[in-house]
């Protein structure tokens, strides 16, 4: 497979060149399966980067990397997917996720477009059109969101590595509905310095790549850490399947993908074990208002909400002005609350190597239904909440969490989800390369 892994091994064996790989990049990123999927071009930049030999025996072999217009590139405007922001001041530095991907040789390609400030899990954005999810369909469907480009540039191949943000869903939701690999790190494994914030008490920084062996290399990058892989049989495995929420109301493509997953995972010797988790049904309660995301966001949107409120997505503004009602006691009583619930959540998931699930209960839907209009909000809010509801559980338990796809040829792309509580992420990295596996056999 043209994955990042496999390509470092045709650059070491001399059967390519990363100026070579680059140009491809280029006519994919040209081409109409990248329509709408990047803000910026810096494949000329990149070039240096790719004709530079020293790259090759760094962990990203100056291959190309996308960036999400979240992130500060030395030189740029931040403008996240947004129009108020397009002339900000640039950036002095390199973000430090930008900083280290640079450090490991990697190629930066492009700044990826993205639901306006981070804030949808479809990836429609008003300003700079919606790039299409990469599958087979007759219809153009969503990505996914918010790292909607980021996702795009991965499954196209116009990069190997997708740099992105994950506060809800954000990697994990564009992952499933394009067919390929997000990684959501522990939150505080990587340093989320100079990335505009949507919640700074659930944002993460992390990527999504085209295969788990890439996702490891790409997390030791941006963690600054050598991730531990101590392979252990599926057959020694004991894998929770939660009965409440997270398989409610599947569409049929991802009912059956889910069925058939579970049955080759079985069939491995893998002990899959219902697990009744009831403090799920305290989510509402802990998301009441919009939660975390909105308090937060308002604080840092309420001056360029008064200046210049008329020029977001109508979307992304109610969302963002619901925080306005948040009381700040009422805000001090989510932090404690959310503390207790996690303490909760660790004790039920005790004595499992993870807990598996559908990454999201549906496949993309059209673009056309969810399109900009006052007419299509409730489909568009409708489909927002169904497409956040099983990767959210994650950011609030402050855990770690993969999407690894498992549609069949014919199918439109499903992803299957492995997680678990924070700094468990060795261990569901080293489980991801096994159900990986299990599901290509």
């Amino acid at each position: 497979s043209r994955d990042l892994h496999a390509t470092r091994l045709r650059l070491l064996a001399g059967q390519t060149s990363a100026s070579e790989e680059l140009e491809l990049c280029r006519l994919v990123a040209a081409s109409q399966r990248c329509r709408h999927a990047f803000l910026r071009s810096m494949f000329d930049q990149a070039s240096v980067a790719a004709g530079d030999r020293s790259n090759l025996q760094r962990p990203l072999a100056g291959l190309a990397v996308s960036i999400k217009d979240l992130f500060d590139i030395a030189g740029q405007s931040t403008a996240a997917g947004s129009r108020i922001l397009t002339d900000a001041p640039a950036a002095l530095d390199d973000c430090p996720a930008v900083a280290r991907l640079r450090a490991a040789g990697g190629a930066l390609v492009a700044r990826t477009n993205m639901s306006e400030f981070a804030y949808s899990g479809v990836g429609i954005n008003p300003h700079h059109g919606t790039p299409a999810a990469f599958c087979s369909s007759d219809e153009p469907r969503v990505p996914g969101g918010s790292s909607s480009g980021a996702a795009v540039s991965v499954a196209a191949g116009a990069a190997f590595v997708g740099l992105g943000s994950d506060t809800g869903g954000s990697i994990r939701i564009p992952a499933a509905l394009n067919g390929i690999v997000g990684f959501k790190s522990t939150a505080r494994l990587v340093p989320t310095d100079g990335a505009l914030p949507l919640s700074t008490t659930l944002d993460t920084v992390c990527a999504l790549t085209r295969s788990v062996r890439d996702a490891i290399t790409v997390h030791e990058v941006l963690a600054g850490r050598r991730v531990e892989l101590v392979p252990k049989p599926l057959a020694l495995r004991r894998i929770a399947v939660a009965t409440a929420l997270f398989q409610d109301d599947l569409d049929p493509t991802v009912g059956r993908a889910w069925e058939r997953s579970l049955a080759r995972l079985r069939a491995r010797g893998a002990r899959i074990v219902d697990l009744q988790i009831e403090e799920l049904s305290e989510l509402p309660g802990l998301q009441a208002g919009g939660g975390f995301s909105a308090a937060e966001s308002f604080a840092w949107h309420r001056p360029l909400l008064q200046q210049h409120g008329a020029q977001y997505d109508p979307r992304v503004r109610l969302r963002i002005e619901q925080g306005a009602q948040m009381l700040a006691c009422d805000y001090i009583a989510l932090g404690q609350a959310r503390k207790r619930w996690i303490a909760r959540m660790q004790q039920r998931l005790a004595g499992f190597d993870a807990v598996l699930s559908p990454t999201v209960p549906m496949v993309a839907p059209p673009i056309a239904q969810l399109a900009p209009g006052a007419a299509r909000d409730p489909a568009f809010f409708q489909a927002n909440a169904r497409l956040l509801r099983n990767t959210s559980v994650v950011n609030l338990l402050d855990g770690c969490a993969i999407s690894i796809p498992c549609q069949q040829g014919d199918e439109l792309p499903v992803g299957l989800m492995l997680w678990h509580g924070a700094l468990r992420d060795d261990d569901i990295l080293q489980l991801a390369l096994e159900v990986e596996q299990a599901l290509l056999d």
